[in-house]
C-alpha cells in the first residue's frame, strides 16, 4: 500500500479528529467523508408506503422545528443590529 503524508493546520486536524469514530483511522475517516455522495432525488418515493398518520407526525415535528427556529432568529435579530453588533 502506498502511503502519502498530508500536512494539516491544527484547526483542520482537530476538525478531522472530531469526526473520527472510535477505532477508526484517519484514512478511514477521509474515505467515509469523501465516499460516494447520495443524491437527494434517490429518496424520492421513500415514504410512499408509510402510514398517513406517521407522515403527519413527521410533518408536524418539522413544522414545530421551523416555528422554533423562526422564533430564535427573530429574537437574535432583536438583540443584534444589521451590522451584527449588539444594540
Amino acid at each position: 500500500m502506498v502511503v502519502k503524508t498530508v500536512t494539516l493546520t491544527k484547526d483542520a486536524y482537530d476538525a478531522l479528529a472530531a469526526l473520527k469514530n472510535e477505532g477508526e483511522s484517519f484514512s478511514e475517516v477521509v474515505r467515509r467523508l469523501t465516499g460516494s455522495q447520495v443524491l437527494l432525488s434517490s429518496f424520492a418515493g421513500a415514504w410512499s408506503d408509510a402510514p398517513k398518520s406517521e407522515v403527519h407526525e413527521v410533518r408536524e415535528f418539522l413544522r414545530n422545528g421551523d416555528r422554533i427556529s423562526r422564533t430564535k432568529l427573530q429574537r437574535l435579530a432583536q438583540v443584534k443590529g444589521n451590522d451584527g453588533q449588539p444594540r
